[in-house]
């Protein structure tokens, strides 16, 4: 089993950046792939990003096209957590924003990955 709690939502407006934190506990942490999933009202959940559990200095990731060159994910496994700092956000990056992982390679279906976190709101205003 693996825990995971999400911080670092907000208010913020256009243009603005944010970092979300996902705090990860229960197993080797740097076996996970850990990867960023959105739900905007109304809409299914999507992909954002994730991030190989380990691979020396730099870790490989993947973005939806949506956010690359304005997201960032990133993880310290000494830390056990993973990151996302969002720069230059825009209104329809409004969401509830969750972590999750998996074993395995990196994929961007949400049903494989295995655990969960609560989810954190981030709004940006126009």
């Amino acid at each position: 089993q693996v825990q995971l709690v999400e911080s670092g939502g907000g208010l913020v407006q256009a243009g603005g950046s944010l970092r979300l934190s996902c705090a990860a506990s229960g197993q080797t942490f740097s076996a996970y792939v850990m990867g960023w999933f959105r739900q905007a009202p109304g809409k299914e959940r999507e992909f954002v990003a994730a991030i190989r559990g380990s691979g020396g200095f730099t870790f490989y990731a993947d973005y939806a096209d949506s956010v690359k060159g304005r997201f960032t994910i990133s993880r310290d496994n000494a830390k056990n957590t993973m990151y996302l700092q969002m720069n230059s956000l825009k209104p329809e990056d409004t969401a509830v924003y969750y972590c999750a992982a998996r074993k395995g390679p990196i994929i961007r279906t949400d049903l494989r990955y295995d655990f969960w976190g609560q989810g954190t709101q981030v709004t940006v205003s126009s």
